[in-house]
């Protein structure tokens, strides 16, 4: 029985690199996969970039109101599809994860999703939050803080500075982010509302 799967992790943990790997690791038996990614993460446009160099072209560049389900069954009369990889899962609708569900179940395809589960203020994406309630698997991919403990945060930094203000969604432009641990995420918050201008 084919499941859903959800590996999140903070920023820089490795999410899309491991994507490719597991890509590779089907292609390299015969196997087909498609790759999707919401097309709101403009980085890289129509392509996941790893932080290792590593890049490929997506096969569905996800549209906000896009039906996922259909979406991908129209791939099934051109080859078999053996799983489905997504990339920035979290910035995909509840509805479109329930497509996913669906997918797995009703079509018995494995699906692989992963994405941040929090933004830079400790609040759960909507995608993520509905694959935390349907993922038949759950796995953390870990990172470390520049402290050298665990990171489960993201931290948003604009010339520099850690922010704790603004647009849930910020990709382009000055804006930078950081993987932090709780303590240091606390403390750079504590020292941002205690700023003078």
């Amino acid at each position: 029985m084919a499941k859903l799967f959800f590996r999140y992790g903070a920023m820089n943990s490795g999410k899309s690199t491991a994507l490719m790997q597991v890509a590779y690791n089907y292609e390299e038996r015969g196997m087909n996969i498609l790759l999707l990614k919401p097309q709101i993460d403009t980085k890289g446009g129509d392509v996941v970039v790893s932080r290792l160099g590593v890049s490929r072209k997506v096969d569905i560049l996800v549209e906000k109101d896009m039906d996922l389900q259909a979406a991908i069954k129209k791939y099934f009369t051109i080859m078999p599809i053996h799983c489905v990889l997504v990339d920035e899962v979290q910035f995909l609708s509840p509805e479109q994860v329930d497509q996913l569900f669906r997918l797995v179940i009703e079509d018995d395809v494995p699906v692989i999703c992963y994405g941040l589960r929090t933004d830079f203020l400790m609040n759960g994406f909507a995608g993520s939050e509905r694959l935390l309630l349907l993922a038949h698997s759950i796995e953390e991919l870990k990172t470390i803080c520049r402290c050298g403990r665990k990171a489960v945060f993201n931290g948003r930094k604009i010339d520099g500075r850690f922010v704790f203000e603004g647009e849930q969604v910020a990709i382009d432009g000055e804006v930078q982010y950081e993987s932090l641990c709780g303590e240091c995420y606390l403390h750079y918050r504590k020292e941002d509302r205690e700023k003078v201008y």
